[in-house]
């Protein structure tokens, strides 16, 4: 009996030696470095996906977490800057988890669209790069956060990053800790898990741009990424040489979908030494015939300061000022400007602006408040329309002849008086159909569907 015994806890004291050695190997590998020190403003971390299984992977069926401590905040914020597969085919949102712990009250979910492509066996999904941020500005404190190794700077396998196969838990360790050779914690846990955990997402539709602004300041390599440039090069409108990223922030509204906007605030003293304009721009000159909008909260007071300013608040295309110029202005201007009382919004195309040919709709209303601004460019007729209501049209020699940028801004038509006052306007997403026309329904469901997947920003629109 004695014999027997010790036979028997022999057996089971080298059982999970035994195990280990004759486990399968994982479906699925994720490998981690770090790219930012612990204490900073954005968590950087960089993961990648390695098929560590005989068949192909879809990448579609794969979704990451990376899980972290929020650290008392509400709201934190995700975004894409570097991806081999493409950041357009990489969807992303923070959670808080129904059993969190004190290292991981949150985690960063990571999918990918069918447009992603799929892993042979032994391949490589290549670098994925990631930011992790508060929309309030304030540092991240990660020494922490379950998932982040600061001793990791070159790409590691990761088990405190889990990766999931069609919902099915196959890498890493749970927060919970190590769960056996199948990830899985009992029947229910792993049903409860697998059903958030996102489903393939197909691939996004064919010539779309789409971006709801999601970057932690002016400088965000991501912005950039994106296609956007925040400008501080001279010339006007308005204040000549007074362009400033120091009127361009990415803040937290609980108004805006998706819980962030871009805000771009025009503040003076009177002087131009104290003037300062904001403009985001498009990087390319892409953007030609199709449907063009942007959700935009206009205002007709100052954030601070004492009103009556011929301020000008916003969203236009323009290209580059040549024989064929094109330029398709919204701008609106709460106490109006250039001798034409407000508020009042001004949607005009352009044939020349060394002439000033143009033509010209003023529609006197004020807009305070959040608006759907769009304008439809297709079989040579531009239509502009404010929430689905039509404005005003133009076709003929006032169509767009030449590929033309993105630009929304906050400016001043001119210096009325002296004391200190600034102005903003917030552009909560913008969204482009190339060569076709959309209705606001349209629109509106096609943003939709992209917030409803995860999607910050995507670009799939050929260059014309």
């Amino acid at each position: 009996m004695l014999l027997v015994s010790a036979v028997a806890a022999g057996g089971l004291a080298l059982y999970p030696e035994w195990r280990a050695a004759h486990q399968a190997p994982p479906q699925l590998t994720i490998r981690y470095k770090a790219g930012s020190p612990a204490t900073a403003a954005v968590a950087q971390p960089w993961l990648e996906v390695v098929n560590t299984s005989d068949k192909r992977v879809r990448l579609s069926d794969v979704a990451i977490r990376y899980y972290f401590s929020g650290d008392g905040a509400s709201s934190y914020a995700f975004n894409c800057v570097k991806a081999a597969v493409g950041c357009s085919n990489i969807a992303g949102e923070t959670i808080a988890p129904a059993d969190p712990t004190p290292t991981a009250d949150r985690y960063l979910q990571i999918g990918f669209t069918t447009g992603a492509g799929s892993l042979a066996p032994g391949a490589k999904s290549g670098a994925i790069g990631l930011q992790l941020y508060r929309p309030d500005g304030r540092k991240l404190d990660q020494l922490d956060d379950r998932s982040f190794n600061a001793a990791d700077t070159t790409f590691q396998s990761s088990r405190t990053v889990t990766a999931y196969l069609r919902g099915a838990h196959v890498w890493g360790d749970e927060p919970t800790g190590p769960t056996g050779p199948s990830g899985s914690t009992g029947h229910a846990a792993a049903s409860a898990r697998a059903s958030s955990v996102p489903r393939p997402r197909p691939a996004h539709p064919r010539g779309i741009v789409f971006d709801d602004f999601h970057y932690s300041g002016p400088h965000d390599p991501a912005l950039h990424a994106h296609g956007w440039l925040v400008r501080t090069s001279p010339g006007g409108p308005g204040i000549h040489d007074t362009w400033s990223a120091a009127g361009v922030s990415f803040p937290a509204e609980k108004t805006a979908a998706g819980g962030q906007v871009l805000q771009l605030r025009a503040s003076t003293d009177g002087t131009k030494a104290s003037t300062k304009q904001a403009e985001v721009q498009s990087s390319g000159t892409h953007f030609l015939t199709g449907t063009y909008a942007a959700r935009i909260y206009f205002n007709d007071k100052p954030t601070s300061g004492r009103n009556g300013d011929h301020v000008n608040e916003s969203f236009y295309t323009i290209s580059p000022n040549n024989s064929r110029y094109s330029e398709l202005d919204n701008e609106y201007m709460p106490n109006g400007g250039w001798g034409a009382p407000g508020p009042k919004l001004d949607t005009t195309s352009w044939y020349s602006a060394d002439t000033g040919d143009r033509v010209t709709h003023k529609l006197v209303s004020s807009l305070q408040g959040w608006h759907t601004m769009m304008i439809t460019a297709v079989d040579g007729v531009a239509t502009y329309s404010v929430d689905g209501h039509k404005l005003f049209s133009s076709g003929g020699r006032y169509f767009p002849r030449q590929n033309m940028s993105i630009n929304f801004n906050t400016w001043f038509v001119d210096l009325p008086f002296t004391g200190p006052r600034s102005w903003d306007m917030q552009v909560n997403w913008f969204y482009y159909k190339a060569d076709k026309a959309q209705s606001l329904a349209d629109v509106q469901k096609a943003v939709k569907g992209l917030y409803g997947s995860g999607t910050h920003y995507i670009n799939t629109a050929p260059k014309h």
